[in-house]
């Protein structure tokens, strides 16, 4: 087993330290984040760094990297306070992985990639119409990160759309059932697929599977 310290990486290649240290923290969500500009101009843009925040109010965060290196998602939803998160799926892979180039403002990455926005009534931000797992949200806090000039943005969800058949009996969604990829490291994709879910865990109780069918 090899031993690394952060001496060694310092010494590393730009590129291969990133996706080193991408990848140490395994498979993530990857989903595309839909704005528009001031003008109603929409932009759309890869990202891996989504994270549950809580339940009751149902929050979502992500990381939006410095203003420099990513300006237009972060600015579009501080002007509109707007702004759709939308799974990506095998079958827009390509397509969705574009949008990590660096269009200038004012240019859009559906018309770019060819993926389809969709607007629902009192909902300013685009959907992705090939996406079967996507919901809007509404800005909460955008909290700056000093250490590295990154942003957490924290969304209040508004507005879920999805297919019937993923969502079980018990609130469960079956993402490998609507083809929803992951991510690892910055351009690595992966399917997925359930192994299994697990009671509720008590001390000193032994675990069962629960049946994920229903």
């Amino acid at each position: 087993m090899q031993i690394i310290n952060s001496s060694t990486f310092q010494l590393w290649e730009l590129f291969y330290r990133a996706n080193f240290i991408n990848g140490l923290t395994g498979f993530k969500s990857v989903c595309l984040i839909g704005t528009v500009n001031q003008d109603g101009n929409p932009n759309l843009a890869i990202f891996s760094s989504i994270v549950h925040i809580g339940s009751n109010p149902a929050l979502v965060g992500f990381i939006n990297r410095p203003v420099e290196a990513a300006p237009h998602t972060l600015s579009n939803i501080q002007n509109t306070g707007s702004y759709t998160i939308n799974h990506v799926h095998a079958s827009f892979l390509e397509k969705a992985h574009q949008t990590s180039a660096k269009y200038p403002e004012g240019i859009s990455e559906f018309d770019e990639t060819d993926l389809t926005p969709v607007f629902q009534e009192s909902i300013k931000a685009p959907f992705v119409k090939e996406s079967s797992v996507k919901y809007a949200l509404k800005l909460s806090e955008i909290i700056p990160i000093k250490l590295n000039n990154t942003f957490l943005v924290i969304g209040e969800v508004i507005h879920v759309m999805l297919t019937d058949d993923i969502i079980l009996s018990d609130g469960f969604l079956t993402l490998d059932k609507s083809g929803s990829v992951s991510s690892n490291g910055i351009d690595g994709y992966y399917s997925t697929q359930l192994i299994g879910r697990f009671e509720y865990a008590k001390p000193n109780v032994k675990l069962e599977k629960l049946n994920n069918t229903d």
